[in-house]
């Protein structure tokens, strides 16, 4: 069965997209920050993106999640700059530094189409907020030149519900972190503190548009919602309460992988409570947590881990 996308295409909807989108870059409001710059002119925001799409790397990543790799990888275009900022980022030299190329449409078309012929299960916008005009404007010519394949948009979750309506019909999988719970920490580590209900109600709105992850008889996600949480030191996540929101909110089917890897990156160690690496405590009772919440679907990873500690 072919994307929705390319319907859209066929009947001139996702042309009226992107002008849509390209139209706010005159006073950019795409993301929750709203900062209302002229990016079609060249102007930059808190984000630091302009009017071109940057592109720090892409290739075939067998790093994410199983349903997404497969046998061939996910097909993963790592954009540069970020909307969100955290202060602990493990990507801080494409999202903070900004490290990268800016490239035209049909060069980020070639890219998706070469990550399509290599056998990718998907394309896989790593940190696409900020770049949801520019993604749907290298989108066209990649359809012309034969894209047909899944499209992931792998968030940080900080994403307005306007823009993700643009999106509606065109991302097949959408894959945001849930990073805070509490507005305290998301203030001191991402100057966001309405990222809490910021992501909330993103999540709601991708569950709307696409439901429950949906794995085929090969084992790979086609359609639906993943969702992503960092389990971090000293309970600043808040996983006990996003994994019940998750439950409760927006489906106890919702596939979620409960993150250990985090590690002190970017300027963590300017902060003592996020200045270590978790403990096994730390990640047990994450994990408890989850499987006490109702969720139905954790990441099979975490599932052996539970077996692993008799859980």
């Amino acid at each position: 069965m072919e994307p929705s996308y390319i319907s859209l295409y066929r009947d001139g909807t996702l042309q009226d997209r992107v002008k849509n989108a390209l139209d706010r870059l005159a006073s950019c409001d795409l993301c929750p920050r709203r900062c209302k710059v002229n990016r079609l002119a060249g102007e930059v925001g808190f984000c630091g993106a302009g009017r071109r799409i940057k592109i720090a790397s892409y290739n075939a990543h067998f790093g994410e999640e199983a349903p997404l790799v497969g046998k061939y990888g996910s097909g993963t275009i790592f954009l540069s700059h970020c909307n969100l900022l955290c202060q602990f980022c493990q990507n801080y030299d494409i999202s903070h530094l900004a490290e990268g190329w800016e490239v035209e449409p049909g060069q980020a078309a070639a890219m998706m189409m070469e990550l399509a012929k290599r056998g990718c299960h998907n394309i896989n916008f790593v940190t696409p907020t900020h770049m949801v005009p520019q993604i749907l404007e290298a989108l066209v010519p990649a359809i012309e030149g034969g894209l047909n394949i899944p499209l992931v948009y792998n968030s940080s979750g900080y994403d307005r519900r306007e823009t993700l309506e643009l999106l509606e019909g065109i991302v097949d999988i959408y894959m945001p972190d849930f990073k805070f719970w509490d507005e305290k920490w998301a203030k001191q580590y991402c100057a966001a503190p309405d990222y809490p209900s910021v992501a909330r109600d993103a999540i709601k709105e991708m569950h709307r548009q696409v439901g429950d992850l949906e794995i085929n008889h090969e084992g790979i996600a086609t359609r639906g919602l993943l969702v992503r949480h960092l389990v971090m030191p000293n309970g600043v996540a808040g996983t006990k309460e996003i994994v019940a929101f998750l439950a409760e909110e927006i489906s106890p089917d919702t596939y979620t992988n409960i993150m250990d890897q985090y590690r002190p990156c970017g300027t963590a160690n300017e902060d003592a409570l996020i200045n270590r690496r978790l403990n096994s405590r730390e990640f047990r009772d994450a994990l408890d947590a989850a499987g006490h919440s109702g969720l139905k679907r954790l990441d099979p990873r975490d599932k052996v881990r539970i077996f692993l500690e008799g859980k």
